[in-house]
């Protein structure tokens, strides 16, 4: 399933791993380093933390480097797990670098996103338990409201299906568009009903999107509040229309962490699951989103229903 080109991307990533890594833990007598972007900060070592050659090896794929790996790297320590992530620029690559066998994990996808993967690439990835569900919406450096979206204009949203038809589903709220009822969790262009004021949407890489935010050829841009650059400043109360996180129907936008099928069972995860929970890992989360993030613990059988419903859509 992973074609040559795939492979040489993953392999390039991983190499540069020792590189990328924002955490990396050398064990002393009583005390750790914790080395994160070249700085050396110590920690205290947890009384009744496993000895490194207790501890179970993962290695989790991720987009983005951050200090909320940190604590979770730390977290997992004490409770049995020597935590290693790897970061990809492109968010493909996560899930093409799990079916390799590169990583045992991975932590950076909703479960509509997966749906996609697994139905494109044959694929079975398989969520292991939810994590939270990010705050998206339509925003915009020049216009005060919704109102001031003139005739024409021209608003950017991610290229992919499952966050495309999220966006349509927010400029829908923002009564800006209407879209078919029968169209389902995955509505594309052709499901758009009605486009009173002609708005163009401008198809660019969910990475990227946010960038699009001070083009003045761009009226808005439709994206998760936590994607934007931090010095921005710019929080949920900014957008001109908000996604209701707690909604039903943002269900298949909770992240979730996720494996391969045959590794499903696997001892790590509840120790995994037990380090996402923890207090001190939901304050990193709550600091790393600026708020912006609704932890979110669905039941897994739950989680993989709902992920069976929308690929077989």
């Amino acid at each position: 399933m992973t074609n040559d080109s795939s492979r040489s991307e993953i392999d390039e990533h991983l190499a540069k791993r020792g590189s990328r890594r924002r955490l990396g833990i050398i064990a002393g007598v009583a005390a750790a380093v914790v080395v994160a972007g070249g700085a050396a900060t110590a920690v205290a070592v947890q009384s009744g933390t496993p000895a490194a050659d207790e501890l179970i090896p993962l290695r989790i794929g991720d987009t983005a480097q951050s200090d909320f790996q940190d604590t979770i790297v730390e977290v997992g320590r004490e409770n049995g797990l020597d935590i290693e992530f790897v970061n990809f620029d492109d968010p493909y690559l996560p899930n093409t670098a799990l079916v390799a066998g590169e990583l045992d994990a991975n932590v950076f996808q909703h479960v509509a996103w997966l749906s996609q993967f697994n139905r494109e690439n044959d694929a079975d990835i398989t969520p292991l338990f939810s994590t939270v569900v990010t705050a998206w919406g339509l925003f915009s450096e020049d216009a005060a409201s919704v109102d001031d979206i003139a005739d024409g204009a021209r608003i950017a949203v991610p290229d992919d299906p499952s966050n495309f038809s999220r966006a349509l589903f927010i400029l829908e709220s923002a009564g800006l568009i209407e879209v078919a009822d029968d169209a389902g969790v995955f509505p594309t262009d052709e499901d758009i009903t009605a486009n009173d004021r002609d708005l163009e949407l401008v198809r660019i890489a969910h990475e990227s999107v946010q960038t699009a935010y001070a083009d003045p050829s761009i009226a808005g841009v439709v994206i998760a509040v936590d994607d934007f650059d931090p010095a921005l400043e710019i929080t949920s109360e900014d957008a001109l229309q908000l996604e209701d996180a707690t909604s039903p129907s943002s269900s298949p936008y909770v992240l979730i962490a996720a494996t391969t099928p045959e590794n499903v069972d696997d001892e790590a995860w509840p120790l995994l699951e037990q380090t996402y929970r923890d207090a001190r890992v939901e304050a990193a989360l709550e600091e790393e989103k600026r708020g912006e993030a609704t932890i979110v613990e669905l039941p897994v059988d739950e989680l993989r229903s709902a992920l069976a419903e929308l690929v077989a859509q």
